[in-house]
């Protein structure tokens, strides 16, 4: 099957995704709870959370996950891998989380106040 779009030739199912991307069309629907997608494959995560499947497993510890790049993620616990670096101090940070909180230390904000005295702080212990 061809559809043009935007001047172009598009062919196979990978680029009938891109379509529903950028038309917005979502024609795969759950059915457990009934959210939909524009893409069969991205439908695939939230059937596994409905039965609890979780193929993807840590060779270090065993446990398991629902997506591949959840496992990835997680498997940084076990490598202390840290790809989250700080541009002014090189810091790195296994986390983004972590980087953002970090960035704080060199803007001076102090996010955090105490409910009792009213005091500021850079991080929550």
């Amino acid at each position: 099957m061809t559809i043009r779009n935007v001047g172009r030739s598009l062919e196979g199912v990978k680029d009938l995704f891109d379509i529903s991307v950028h038309t917005g069309e979502k024609p795969y629907k759950c059915n457990k709870c009934g959210k939909s997608f524009s893409a069969s494959s991205t439908l695939k995560v939230p059937q596994r959370i409905h039965t609890c499947e979780k193929p993807y497993e840590c060779m270090e510890c065993g446990k398991a996950f629902h997506t591949a790049s959840y496992l990835v993620i997680y498997e940084r616990i076990h490598t202390g891998e840290k790809t989250f670096m700080c541009q002014e101090c090189w810091k790195a940070f296994s986390y983004s989380y972590q980087l953002t909180i970090h960035y704080g230390v060199h803007s001076g904000e102090k996010s955090y106040e105490c409910k009792e005295c009213g005091k500021t702080f850079e991080h929550v212990l």
